[in-house]
């Protein structure tokens, strides 16, 4: 993404103390004094998350670069996909990541930082589906957490099934328990070329179809953190908004291979 010379010149007035580790004026209200507790699950290349709690990848740079500059000390919390959300809402920690979409119905009860980058909706299948509409009548499945779970649901009715994890979604793709599979687009590709994953499995960004809002508007990703929490909303913003203007985020998704196009995610956007 190219920041505007506007956006470029309001930060280098705004940030100087927040680029900064060893500056910590700043007062960051988290759940323990001096830490920011971070709940993640394992999703490469976004985060790629160890039982013993290391994480690494594009989010928890993110994150990581924000606790730093602000003197707070990472602590990982590592789980399923949809506990790390309850983590966050429960007050056991103070952000989650994992390529989220913000979405209107998580910010009924948690915040959303500004947008990180564009997460496309891709179909999973042997069949090389690219449309909804090839997939309407197959045995079909999602992971629990997706924004576009319950447009799925009206369509697929009792032959969408749902899966905690990724991985357990794949397993039954490749032992033709399910004929579709519909998750992440980014991560999936990536896993494929690096780690041989979903093989024999054609991974499709989907088309347009209005009966899928993810389709039509591709969600942008965010980091939760804790509902009414502006201190650290504020902060978090700013220190995104930086991030994408020093290129240390187009970094970050060169390295994994994505094209740094997929940070030109326009003005923040919460889908329903």
């Amino acid at each position: 993404m190219k920041p505007s010379l506007v956006l470029s010149t309001v930060l280098s007035l705004l940030l100087p103390h927040a680029a900064h580790a060893g500056d910590c004026a700043e007062r960051i209200a988290t759940i323990t004094p001096g830490k920011l507790t971070v709940a993640a699950y394992d999703y490469p290349p976004f985060t790629f998350a160890s039982p013993d709690g290391t994480i690494t990848g594009i989010d928890p740079q993110i994150v990581t670069r924000f606790a730093t500059d602000h003197c707070l000390d990472v602590v990982t919390q590592v789980m399923d996909p949809a506990a790390t959300i309850q983590s966050v809402i429960s007050g056991k920690a103070d952000v989650a990541i994992g390529s989220w979409n913000r979405t209107e119905k998580r910010r009924q009860v948690l915040d959303q930082s500004a947008p990180l980058y564009i997460d496309h909706m891709g179909i999973y299948s042997k069949a090389g589906d690219t449309t909804i509409a090839a997939t309407l009548g197959k045995r079909a499945g999602t992971v629990t957490g997706f924004f576009w779970v319950s447009d799925l649901q009206k369509l697929f009715g009792s032959n969408l099934k749902l899966y905690p994890t990724p991985v357990a979604l794949a397993q039954d793709l490749a032992a033709d328990r399910l004929d579709v599979g519909f998750l992440g687009y980014n991560a999936g590709s990536y896993n494929q070329k690096t780690q041989g994953a979903y093989p024999g499995i054609a991974i499709r960004i989907a088309e347009p179809d209005d009966r899928i809002q993810a389709t039509v508007l591709p969600p942008q990703t965010t980091v939760l953190y804790t509902k009414g929490n502006t201190s650290l909303g504020t902060a978090l913003d700013l220190s995104i908004a930086h991030q994408h203007a020093d290129g240390s985020m187009a970094k970050a998704v060169r390295d994994v291979g994505f094209d740094p196009a997929i940070l030109d995610v326009g003005a923040p956007r919460s889908v329903k």
